[in-house]
């Protein structure tokens, strides 16, 4: 049995997809906090199971009969750590043999501040004691492609990420990846770095706009701090803005960069081009 954390989530559902083509749903078990907000995942066949990082005796029954598991980082910023030892710790109790951790990208060296809770569950897991991997993923190009309808109004594409090369890829190829290393054997104690065959800066971004749309965009680079407020401006929630603004300022200094191609080369096809997912933002 695999067992998907955060299966309601967006990644979780498409990982959950894809390993529909391998494995039968019988296999696959979803925890959910709502188990009713994950009834589509119900009616493909897999089986759900509810559980909450706070409260470590609904992981116990959760985790029975568990093989493998996959943790998909906590989306709560600051809460995430002790919320993934709950589970690491719960996955020990129930003698899981694999269990698969979605870090970022360099986590022991990455100049970004959303890092230290990744790194901190990656050093946790080494003195756990249960058999695990790392998938150290790369930035979402979606987290870029939102802003384009911003871009288009106000002719301009925002950051402060300076000159930074960013290799991101789709939300699909990191579920991919994740999907393939659940099924492939002997995965315990390899670290994935993930990221995008082809990198970009937000310069670049800001011509691929205008190439789709024909009208004039470009890039505006504005200290951390102003990007920050008008993210707030724009309806984000503070946090959100926050850890956007720090990641530009990370990408600036090469944190979210890599030439390696692993990611494609676990998934066996190119990453995403960032003009198949500026195409997809246009069409809403």
């Amino acid at each position: 049995m695999i067992l998907v954390t955060g299966a309601s989530g967006q990644l979780g559902h498409l990982v959950i997809q894809n390993l529909l083509k391998q494995v039968p749903a019988t296999q696959i078990a979803a925890l959910v906090r709502t188990p009713a907000k994950a009834q589509d995942l119900a009616t493909l066949g897999v089986e759900l199971r509810q559980g909450d990082y706070e409260q470590p005796e609904t992981l116990d029954r959760a985790l029975q009969g568990v093989e493998k598991v996959l943790l998909i980082s906590s989306s709560e910023v600051g809460k995430r750590y002790p919320q993934h030892v709950a589970l690491i710790d719960a996955a020990k109790r129930a003698g899981v043999k694999l269990l698969a951790y979605t870090s970022i990208l360099r986590a022991d060296s990455s100049p970004l501040p959303l890092a230290a809770e990744h790194k901190a569950t990656e050093e946790y897991l080494k003195t756990a004691g249960v058999p695990y991997v790392l998938l150290r993923n790369g930035w979402y190009t979606e987290n870029y492609t939102a802003s384009v309808p911003a871009a288009l109004q106000l002719g301009a594409v925002y950051g402060a990420a300076g000159d930074g090369r960013i290799a991101s890829a789709a939300r699909a190829d990191y579920a991919a990846a994740a999907a393939q290393v659940l099924v492939l054997p002997d995965q315990a104690g390899k670290v994935y770095e993930l990221a995008g065959d082809t990198a970009y800066t937000l310069t670049e971004l800001a011509a691929e706009i205008a190439r789709q749309t024909g009208k004039a965009i470009t890039y505006q680079n504005i200290p951390e701090v102003a990007y920050q407020q008008a993210l707030v401006g724009a309806g984000l929630p503070e946090g959100l803005a926050t850890l956007l603004a720090e990641s530009d300022t990370g990408a600036s200094k090469g944190g979210l960069y890599d030439d390696g191609k692993v990611l494609s080369g676990l998934i066996g096809r190119p990453t995403t081009p960032l003009a198949t997912l500026v195409t997809a933002a246009l069409k809403g």
